[in-house]
């Protein structure tokens, strides 16, 4: 049997990706093979394209962070899955391709019914949102939180979950993406024409308790700023801080990643050391993958039965057939995306 995967053949912009068909994985011992039916595009998709991301693997590689798909075949002493279940994993590298095979304890079941594409955007951009939300800052009803990107995938996330904690919320974004914010239960800040730090100070008096920054840099302290005292700036993503001068020239987001993490500590002491108690504390989900696949393996199922309940509902922005993988990197490049780009498998492209 024939299956179709994305390949990135170099480190470089979207002609780096491929559409090649190969012989489908067979599963070894432990694996189980996943017929996939979704799979997310996001920043960190592009970023390890480009070469620049700490967790790029070497070329030739198949990108794809999440994927939701049915199991297909069990390798030897699996068990407790059946051919036809829906399940859903964050491989970080791998969801472009119509059949993956992956170690069993990756796997997480998905409640029957649920829509592929809503179900595998809980997996980057929900999950990053609730540990955020819930470990990170151990959010309480009635606090103020200022969101960046908050139009995005993992923006349009934090302010759905914010909304379930009973948060004030503000998000940063541009005119194009205003109205879903504002939908969603934020006040909009635009960042093309205003100063989010003077426009949350104008709008609380005093600051919020805690800003979610996936850009990273000097943007951090400048969301530190936007802080009332006793506050917290949460960092994830660190576009800025990984991207830099552009394509690495030698092992993938090295260069990038240290340089980053010391900026990154710099903040942090100064959180400590500087007065107001205006702290800085970073969030990596793949380091929460890794170090606690427990807490991990449980937001994802609290947030596949919020799903499942209705009350939370991803927004979709466009899903794209596999093989127009790089008009969906594309697409996410341009910005102003409001929601989650998807590749769906055997599906023609349409808008959601």
């Amino acid at each position: 049997m024939r299956h179709t995967r994305i390949l990135v053949t170099h480190y470089g912009g979207p002609d780096a990706l491929r559409v090649i068909e190969e012989d489908c994985p067979e599963p070894k011992h432990g694996e189980v093979r996943v017929k996939v039916l979704a799979a997310g595009v996001a920043l960190p998709d592009v970023m390890a394209r480009e070469g620049i991301h700490p967790e790029t693997p070497e070329v030739p590689f198949t990108p794809g962070w999440d994927l939701v798909g049915r199991v297909d075949q069990l390798g030897e002493g699996v068990t407790g899955f059946e051919p036809g279940q829906m399940v859903a994993a964050l491989p970080i590298h791998g969801a472009y391709a119509e059949f993956v095979c992956l170690p069993h304890q990756e796997l997480i079941p998905v409640p029957p019914g649920l829509d592929a594409a809503e179900a595998v955007s809980l997996g980057l951009n929900y999950i990053t949102a609730y540990q955020m939300l819930h470990h990170s800052a151990g959010v309480k009803a009635g606090q103020r939180a200022l969101i960046h990107g908050a139009a995005g995938g993992v923006g349009t996330a934090l302010l759905q979950l914010g909304h379930l904690a009973g948060l004030e919320m503000y998000g940063t974004c541009s005119s194009r993406g205003a109205q879903a914010v504002s939908d969603l239960g934020g006040i909009p800040i635009d960042y093309q024409t205003q100063d989010f730090v003077k426009e949350i100070l104008r709008l609380t008096g005093k600051g919020v308790d805690l800003v979610l920054d996936p850009i990273g840099g000097g943007h951090l302290w400048q969301s530190r700023k936007a802080l009332c005292p006793g506050g917290k700036v949460v960092g994830y993503g660190l576009i800025s801080s990984i991207r830099g001068e552009g394509l690495a020239s030698s092992r993938p987001g090295r260069r990038q990643r240290f340089r980053g993490t010391a900026l990154f500590a710099l903040y942090i002491l100064g959180g400590w050391l500087l007065p107001g108690r205006k702290r800085v504390v970073p969030y990596s989900i793949q380091t929460l993958k890794r170090l606690k696949p427990d807490l991990f393996r449980q937001a994802w199922i609290t947030l596949l039965g919020l799903l499942q309940q209705g009350k939370i509902k991803p927004l979709i922005a466009r899903r794209f057939p596999l093989a127009e993988a790089r008009q969906a990197q594309e697409l996410l490049e341009r910005g102003g995306v409001v929601g989650k780009v998807v590749l769906m498998m055997n599906e023609s492209p349409r808008t959601s």
